[in-house]
């Protein structure tokens, strides 16, 4: 597919879409180091962030039966504290 703006052609040597896990197994993979999560004094890495969420898929999963293709749901709010 031809990207007329960017003036590129989009094949599977240089694209690839990202879902929200694969989005994150990338960038702690590229960026595992760096920053992903600031609040305040808090900061996390984006392998840190990886791990977290794995583990939370993990808990979800053996205490609450919960499977693929289920639909969790977050109702803390957008803030970044819920993350620590």
């Amino acid at each position: 597919m031809l990207d007329v703006e960017a003036g590129t052609v989009r094949c599977a040597a240089n694209y690839a879409p990202l879902s929200p896990i694969s989005f994150l197994e990338r960038a702690a993979a590229v960026y595992g180091a760096r920053a992903a999560v600031v609040y305040g004094e808090r900061r996390h890495t984006w392998a840190e962030a990886r791990d977290r969420c794995a583990r939370v898929a993990a808990a979800l999963a053996t205490r609450f039966g919960v499977a693929r293709g289920d639909v969790v749901s977050d109702t803390r709010g957008p803030c970044c504290s819920t993350f620590a």
